[in-house]
């Protein structure tokens, strides 16, 4: 269970006008409206947001990107059902643990069924339902899946605290001597993630049990787990912070921390070691021995949920996606009726080549007033009679600065290069 939904610490700095300031401009909640992103409704309940087509788009998108990297890096793809039968999560702890942030059960004829607040439970047997050899291992389970949290009303918001979630998340199952190896190389994939995104973190945590938290009681397992994760942060060379009362109740974890314009923090990503469910569920492998052996369960999320990620972002870039993500990312711009059958030509030429794209004709408005409303989109392409003549556009990119007209065609090349890559520049090399 990547556990990153129940922790929204505040770190406010209250002489900060400035951050006040800009706090409220990049707010989420009005940005994601205004924008068209998401909305909620009374009718489909609290902490139930619904994705409309622009935030959908940028959903997707960020969802792809991390399934090719997953894919990349060794990962294999699952899904299972958001539903399971409570003795599922009695065997996995959830039940004794964390039944309080979870929905109550439904009878279904004799059997009680819950939906999931983990997909770790899944992912531990799907691994048992197949025999594995040490040679398969590490073995990388990964699934953008549902789970539901029973969050009180008065700590929903937006986004960043939902009662339905989609989890990036990920289930290594490996021997003891890959353990430091995989968890260090899920950090890299969250620090390559980070600065596609544009994302800066505030800092990485050690999360540790504290007073008076419902942990599994094991404490040689905890000590060996600590001791992983804190190998893994020291040869990382990334600086840390200990935080008692910040564990998942099976285990320790890294957390890397993210925080808003007004400086509440959050966590985003997580990488775990977790020794207590592959026990509880009985898996193993067969070694070079012939014998079976324990496996251990690396848990790792790269962005943690999408609308957690997706909140983050409209705040971070205040609507202004990096050009990969952004909803549309070229707007054609015609300067009159004239110019629409080149501005239809380019735009179809921009989607087959995967790039979103949209015209923005005169029945718009003026040619400012339209410049004025695509702001936020990376590239704008205008097209006057000059350009028209030789299929050319004057472009100008998000920053304010103006190209020289230009072959359409490079700059489809140019732009889809540019996303293709995951850049966050708009532009490579002199405009």
């Amino acid at each position: 269970m990547n556990d990153n939904s129940t922790d929204h610490h505040s770190n406010h700095n209250s002489n900060s006008d400035d951050s006040q300031e800009r706090s409220d401009r990049h707010d989420h909640r009005r940005l994601g409206r205004e924008l068209d992103l998401f909305d909620t409704d009374p009718l489909i309940g609290a902490g139930l947001p619904y994705w409309l087509p622009d935030g959908a788009t940028v959903r997707h998108t960020l969802e792809e990107y991390i399934r090719g990297e997953e894919r990349r890096a060794g990962y294999r793809h699952v899904y299972s059902p958001v539903l399971g039968k409570r003795e599922l999560y009695e065997i996995s702890g959830h039940w004794s643990h964390y039944s309080e942030d979870m929905f109550p059960p439904m009878e279904l004829g004799s059997e009680q069924v819950v939906l999931r607040p983990s997909l770790c439970p899944h992912h531990a047997v799907i691994y048992r339902s197949r025999s594995h050899s040490y040679r398969e291992l590490p073995l990388r389970m990964a699934e953008l899946g549902g789970m539901y949290r029973s969050e009180l009303s008065g700590v929903l918001g937006g986004l960043t605290r939902v009662r339905a979630i989609q989890l990036n998340d990920a289930h290594i199952f490996c021997t003891l001597d890959q353990v430091a190896d995989e968890a260090g190389a899920a950090l890299e994939m969250i620090r390559r993630a980070y600065e596609a995104l544009g994302i800066d973190p505030v800092r990485y945590r050690l999360s540790l049990p504290g007073p008076g938290g419902k942990y599994v009681a094991a404490p040689e397992l905890w000590r060996r787990s600590t001791a992983l994760l804190t190998e893994v942060l020291d040869r990382s060379g990334l600086p840390y912070e200990a935080a008692e009362g910040e564990a998942a109740f099976y285990g320790p974890k890294i957390d890397v921390q993210v925080a808003d314009g007004a400086g509440r923090e959050s966590t985003l990503s997580t990488v775990q070691v977790d020794f207590h469910q592959p026990e509880r569920f009985g898996l193993h492998y067969i070694g070079a021995d012939g014998g079976k052996h324990r496996p251990v369960m690396v848990h790792r999320s790269i962005i943690g949920s999408v609308e957690r990620a997706v909140a983050h972002l409209v705040e971070q870039h205040g609507g202004a996606f990096p050009p990969w993500l952004a909803p549309t990312q070229l707007v054609i711009l015609p300067i009159s009726d004239a110019e629409l059958p080149n501005a239809v030509s380019l735009a179809r030429r921009c989607a087959d080549r995967g790039l979103r794209a949209e015209v923005a004709g005169p029945e718009s408005g003026s040619l400012g007033a339209r410049i004025r409303e695509s702001r936020l989109v990376p590239y704008q392409a205008v097209i006057g009679a000059k350009e028209a003549v030789d299929d050319r556009v004057a472009l100008r990119l998000r920053d304010g600065r103006r190209l020289e007209p230009r072959p359409a065609d490079e700059v489809v090349d140019r732009v889809a290069s540019l996303t293709g890559a995951h850049s966050t520049e708009l532009w490579d090399g002199p405009a």
